[in-house]
């Protein structure tokens, strides 16, 4: 870990960063831009979606080049997918001593200067941080919160700041971090919210107890007293809370979900109108969420558990009605159950367009009965890309029957990740389909994500069936590039009108 940190106060502070429009970069220029740092930064030239973002706070990523690295810069944040021994900027940067962070590290010594929560797990993170900050904002709690994709009810940010802090200052920081090579070690919190713990990211976990106890040992930095917000009805989450309740008997340990006992006892209640309704226990009125799948409901159960901790701590009465009316606010985020659009095929077949992040198997799985339930009476075609060897070789076998809840699949070759050789694996694409085959009936598969654009379209111009009167939702998912095809087909569709 480094032992470099930004300075309580920016303002005026000169940070470049190099690989700006990484997501959590991007968020972080925003967060540390918002406290009135000067800031410039480098990227490649290929527009991203996080442009917009730097669009809005009038930044512009310069072509990397030792040049950016001027005497005015005091700091310097990279992505940890730029080396310092390769990348010009960096190169310089280290020539001329002037202190780096890598974006995680900077992340953490921002954690330090507030009464900070993190948000982690496998799955969940992304929409419970977005909730938790859209229930702050309805409450105008003196919070800045970073979530790991942009999130709708933030203004379409990664980052949302309540009116609050212009009074008080940004007394409490909240933010999604991530598991991957332990990278929320970095982070200082003084509360965590736990959704999820199982098996992923076997590059650098090969093991579920290697990943589990990544977890332990970070909610294990909680002060004396701190607080552990997880999910009961998550069997990782349990088995954490229980080793972390062996080694810290001081940390409070405060349960959400079904299986909870207390205040976030968790009751489904029923899904209509485009709404999931629900109750916690402690809140005592009716709650609902406008986003589908039963997961989607735990993610506001945690959100809920969250701010009424907080309210707690700041010694604030917990408004159930403004909380219920917060909710209601949340529209998801990018890529995480992302509405597309809506389209009528020229033979008059309803089609809705899904983009979804998930790429875990349990995530599939939870995402598509969400949306069979949500989306009742549409015919649910997913368009699914595997993302890294090393995942989908460890769990070829749960990939293949996640699919429970679709009537076709569209399968692809594995999306690469630069920290990995194809030549160092023997899975391919072919192998999930093969596999997936055994489970289900209509399967298909197509090497490039492209290719498969006639035969969508081909197939959502035939008639749904009448076990199916609604039409149609076409689902791209994953953490690879299918995301076009879904696109394409509905720019088509429309293009046809």
């Amino acid at each position: 870990m480094s032992t470099i940190s930004l300075p309580g106060e920016v303002r005026g502070v000169h940070i470049h960063f190099v690989g700006i429009k990484g997501t959590g970069m991007a968020a972080l220029v925003e967060i540390l831009y918002s406290r009135g740092a000067v800031i410039t930064g480098s990227d490649v030239s290929e527009r991203f979606y996080t442009d917009d973002i730097l669009d809005k706070l009038h930044l512009k990523a310069l072509p990397f080049n030792s040049a950016n690295i001027t005497g005015d810069i005091q700091y310097v944040i990279y992505s940890s997918a730029y080396n310092p021994e390769k990348n010009p900027d960096l190169i310089e940067a280290g020539k001329r001593g002037i202190p780096c962070m890598l974006y995680t590290e900077a992340l953490g010594s921002v954690s330090e200067t507030a009464y900070s929560c993190s948000v982690c797990g496998v799955h969940g993170k992304t929409t419970t941080t977005g909730l938790i900050g859209t229930l702050l904002k309805q409450l105008n709690f003196p919070a800045q919160v970073l979530a790991g994709s942009v999130i709708t009810s933030f203004g379409d940010s990664c980052t949302m700041t309540t009116p609050a802090c212009s009074a008080v200052g940004h007394k409490y920081f909240i933010a999604e971090t991530c598991e991957y090579q332990r990278h929320f070690l970095a982070f200082c919190p003084k509360k965590i919210v736990l959704t999820s713990i199982e098996s992923d990211h076997q590059d650098c976990y090969p093991t579920y107890a290697d990943i589990r106890d990544a977890f332990v040992t970070y909610i294990c930095k909680l002060p004396e007293k701190g607080q552990l917000i997880y999910c009961a009805d998550d069997k990782g989450a349990c088995e954490a809370a229980m080793l972390v309740r062996e080694k810290r008997p001081d940390i409070r340990l405060v349960p959400y979900g079904e299986q909870a006992e207390g205040a976030y006892h968790l009751v489904f209640g029923t899904v209509s109108d485009g709404q999931q309704h629900f109750t916690l226990d402690g809140l005592g009125v009716p709650l609902a969420i406008c986003v589908p799948g039963r997961h989607m409901v735990r993610n506001a159960a945690a959100a809920c558990a969250l701010v009424c901790e907080l309210l707690k701590t700041e010694g604030t009465r917990v408004d159930a009605q403004a909380i219920g009316s917060g909710l209601l606010l949340f529209s998801g985020g990018k890529r995480r159950s992302e509405i597309i659009g809506r389209s009528v095929t020229p033979g008059g077949n309803s089609v809705i367009f899904v983009d979804d992040y998930g790429h875990h198997p349990t995530a599939i799985k939870t995402t598509l009965a969400g949306y069979r339930e949500f989306y009742a009476g549409r015919k649910i075609i997913v368009d699914f890309m595997s993302h890294t060897y090393s995942r989908t070789a460890a769990l070829l076998d749960d990939f293949a029957h996640a699919f429970d809840s679709a009537d076709m699949i569209i399968l692809h070759k594995i999306y690469a990740s630069a920290r990995e050789k194809a030549s160092d694996f023997s899975i391919t694409g072919i192998d999930l389909y093969t596999r997936a085959k055994k489970y289900y009936k209509n399967v298909y598969y197509f090497e490039e994500v492209m290719d498969a654009e006639h035969f969508v379209i081909d197939e959502l111009s035939q008639p749904a069936g009448s076990a199916f009167p609604a039409g149609y939702i076409f689902v791209t998912m994953g953490a690879g590039d299918n995301w076009k095809l879904g696109k394409a087909v509905f720019e088509k569709l429309e293009a046809e009108k």
